[in-house]
């Protein structure tokens, strides 16, 4: 379990420190347009690229399954239909790259000088979609096959290499948003390239065959789609969710806004934590019903799900000591400062109340069970999260993050539910 987990702890905290150096490289040059348009930039492929996350989830549960049945055409198959789908849907991406470039401009609304700047961004670094959607599907195999150094070493290597890029193409040539952008796609290639030669001695080392009809037949994509187009649905639930906590924030007046930005931090600092453990959960559960062998399953659960909850605890404690000092690294505009300290409890017990849905994420996605994780994500949407935030606007932001809370908790609660009656009754 550690084998898998601390790597990707270790790649998940490597992911906010890119961000940041992208924000203080552009945020030294001699005007804040430029700082914007990478802002508004970055914003348009985080949405792009979680939407299409499914192409790493997806492939860890199919891979997984097929390294514990032994079965090396499997991994092959589950490999060559992940990237294959990757590169058709950046392909796609790059010939839309127009009219995706303005409807994103249209709906976010900057002003004249940063759209400039921000389709100049937008344009070039979309030329890395099929780097990083390609690096989706590898990290999501290795991971299926129990490897999780592979993963960190192309995380480590993109990020390095971006941030290496970011102050060669800045701070030494003198480029603009033109240089970061670029900087990203150099660096995607690069972790590709270390991802892909791993790939191969990995297939070398297992005797098998590309069963090529399974490659280029769409009929024999029908479990692919059947797991990933689930997972893609259940993604745009969340993030319609995610999106809705941001916009009723708004609603409640800038200074809310900016404390619930601040506060986000920390919901995203517990989910990079507890996602390394889920990550091991994908691959551990994966191999169990692969091998059909209920007692490993059960054993996956319990050994994830303890160290789980010893993690969400560790998280809670650290908030209620160090919150207000981590608030005040964040911002220091002292009306910012005040109100993400007022708010800050929600912030303290979301760690003990998210820590089960993000579990059984891994649980779910090992054992290929997309359709319940769909229906779990969106029941908790319309008929927990919605209501729950309806009945609770008089209570102004707490009731917000209340509502929020709720919504988690429900998944939580339903996916244990479903895991006693659909998971574990898939073996005997």
């Amino acid at each position: 379990m550690w084998r898998i987990a601390v790597p990707m702890i270790l790649s998940n905290v490597s992911v906010p420190l890119l961000g940041m150096v992208d924000t203080g490289v552009t945020g030294h040059l001699e005007s804040s347009v430029y700082l914007g348009a990478v802002a508004i930039g970055a914003m348009i492929f985080s949405f792009l690229y979680t939407g299409v996350n499914f192409l790493r989830m997806g492939t860890t549960g199919i891979t997984a399954q097929s390294f514990g049945a032994d079965d090396n055409d499997g991994l092959r198959v589950s490999l060559g239909q992940a990237l294959i789908v990757a590169l058709l849907i950046a392909f796609t991406l790059v010939a839309l790259q127009l009219p995706l470039g303005q409807l994103a401009m249209h709906l976010l609304g900057p002003d004249a000088d940063t759209q400039v700047f921000a389709l100049e961004y937008f344009s070039i670094r979309i030329w890395s979609a099929p780097g990083t959607l390609a690096n989706y599907a590898l990290i999501g195999w290795f991971i299926g096959l129990q490897n999780a150094r592979v993963p960190l070493l192309i995380f480590l290597t993109i990020n390095i290499t971006n941030i290496v890029l970011d102050l060669l193409f800045v701070l030494v040539l003198g480029m603009k948003v033109d240089g970061v952008a670029l900087a990203s796609v150099f660096a995607e290639y690069s972790g590709l390239l270390v991802g892909g030669g791993f790939a191969l001695a990995a297939l070398r080392k297992r005797a098998g065959r590309w069963p090529i009809p399974k490659l280029i037949n769409f009929s024999e994509y029908r479990a692919f789609f059947s797991v990933n187009a689930n997972l893609f649905i259940r993604t745009m639930a969340l993030m319609f969710t995610l999106g809705f906590v941001t916009a009723q924030g708004a609603r409640l007046g800038g200074l809310v806004l900016a404390a619930n930005a601040v506060l986000m931090n920390f919901q995203n600092l517990t989910s990079f934590g507890l996602d390394g453990l889920a990550h091991a959960a994908e691959a551990l559960v994966g191999k169990a019903v692969g091998q059909k062998r209920r007692d490993a399953l059960e054993e996956s659960v319990r050994l994830t799900l303890k160290w789980s909850l010893i993690f969400a605890v560790g998280f809670t404690v650290a908030y209620v000591v160090a919150g207000p000092s981590i608030i005040r690294i964040l911002t220091d505009l002292p009306d910012v400062r005040e109100a993400a300290v007022r708010y800050l409890p929600w912030m303290i017990a979301s760690p003990l109340v998210s820590v089960w849905c993000f579990l059984y994420d891994g649980v779910y996605v090992g054992a290929t069970r997309a359709k319940e994780m769909r229906n779990i994500m969106i029941g908790s949407t319309l008929f927990v999260f919605l209501p729950a935030w309806y009945f609770l606007q008089p209570l102004g932001n707490d009731g917000l993050w209340l509502a929020f809370l709720l919504f988690m908790a429900s998944r939580g609660v339903g996916m244990h539910i479903g895991y006693r009656r659909s998971v574990l009754p898939m073996l005997p």
